[in-house]
């Protein structure tokens, strides 16, 4: 091996006894990247995205930090995993999508302290009706709510879309409609408002060799930006009108600066850039450092130029497109083949370094999202300084899949 790509061999020589497919978390990048997320939220505390880190111990670990503070799950299962027993990863879990699952809303009508420390998401009365039918108000603590304000840009009259859809809550004065239907319900506590900017926190403003692209971007954010907190202003006074707030949330790994400017958000969430996966490559303001890695064994050689890893098909959600493959980082110089990207049983990869590899060598990728990656492994083998210091369980590892 060349001593040449430094990064490669210490992950090789950390993980010489392992036979791949296997995952390593580099803490010292994994404690970097949290680091910067607390420079770049300006004092606001984070709340920890879940969905994005997909591990127990690595939550634990990031929540041990003075910058961050609380979950936000994706599901109401895995909150309700989080916040349960005597050492709970959080007392205080948001659950960040509004939920039809009836098991886990009637586990947490029947658990007072769970009900304390789990709060869920509306953005509609139809899903106070789906909980009451479950757990009728008489019979349960009351429930902690927090509103979902659309986030989204709309332009031209409402014919320009710019965002993902989620909730059909997008002005002032529908906020404060569902409030006041949140507040008039018994078993129901209204506490929080939350609205995620995906189209700022979740779009690369300066994508690799697409500069046009990404000046347009630019000039879509610096808009939605100016819109979204004049917007947001409004609707948590309206909300507040209505109920007391206990916090705010808003923002993303991609927006945290412009989110932390908005004096009506109280605090922040992150998640994906405490991995640093290639999907936040693309931005100005923060560059991450590579904190979780997969390894895959070559396994053929095809032909000259060209190897065969076995396994590989760790595709991202999304859209499909070229950015969602995992892409090969160690050796350098090499590529997926077009006709085939990154299979189910096997990945052939195309470049100058595949004549160097041998059968049995490992090629180390990068995902292209985050938490994603825990769907793969049991563990995360975690890597400080030179060597390997523990295993960390992942979702899997511990027999949850919340879907």
């Amino acid at each position: 091996m060349s001593t040449a790509d430094p990064a490669r061999a210490r992950l090789d020589a950390a993980t010489a006894e392992l036979d791949p497919p296997l995952a390593v978390l580099d803490l010292d990048a994994l404690d970097a990247n949290a680091a910067d997320l607390e420079r770049r939220a300006g004092g606001r505390a984070i709340r920890v995205a879940s969905k994005s880190v997909r591990c127990r111990p690595v939550l634990r670990r990031v929540l041990a930090r003075p910058g961050f503070s609380g979950v936000l799950a994706y599901t109401l299962a895995e909150a309700l995993w989080l916040a349960g027993g005597e050492d709970p990863v959080s007392a205080d879990v948001v659950v960040g999508y509004p939920t039809a699952d009836r098991a886990a809303l009637r586990r947490l009508a029947a658990d007072p302290e769970l009900a304390a420390r789990v709060t869920l998401m509306v953005d509609s009365a139809e899903q106070l009706d789906v909980v009451d039918s479950v757990a009728p108000p008489a019979r349960r603590a009351p429930l902690r709510v927090c509103l979902d304000l659309d986030a989204s840009l709309r332009a031209a009259g409402g014919r320009l879309h710019v965002g993902v859809r989620r909730s059909p809550v997008h002005t002032p004065e529908q906020a404060a409609a569902l409030a006041r239907a949140v507040t008039g319900r018994p078993g129901f506590r209204l506490v929080a408002l939350m609205s995620y900017e995906a189209q700022v926190a979740g779009v690369q403003d300066a994508p690799p060799g697409r500069p046009l692209r990404g000046l347009a971007v630019r000039r879509v954010q610096a808009m939605s930006v100016r819109e979204l907190r004049e917007r947001r202003a409004a609707a948590v006074a309206a909300v507040r009108e209505v109920a007391p707030l206990e916090f705010v949330n808003g923002g993303g790994t991609g927006s945290l600066e412009t989110t932390a400017a908005d004096p009506a958000v109280t605090e922040l969430a992150a998640g994906s850039g405490l991995y640093s996966p290639t999907l936040f490559d693309g931005y100005r303001a923060f560059r991450g450092r590579p904190a979780a890695l997969f390894a895959l064994p070559v396994t053929r050689r095809p032909a000259p130029g060209t190897v065969t890893v076995a396994g590989g098909g760790w595709i991202a959600s999304g859209p499909p497109g070229a950015d969602r493959l995992p892409t090969p980082v160690h050796p350098a110089g090499l590529r997926t083949v077009g006709t085939e990207g990154a299979g189910e049983v096997q990945t052939p990869l195309r470049g100058p370094a595949a004549d160097r590899l041998r059968i049995g060598d490992r090629v180390w990728f990068r995902h292209a999202k985050a938490g994603e990656l825990a769907e793969h492994v049991d563990v995360l083998h975690a890597l400080a300084g030179e060597r390997l210091t523990g295993a960390y369980p992942t979702y899997r590892g511990e027999g949850r899949s919340f879907g």
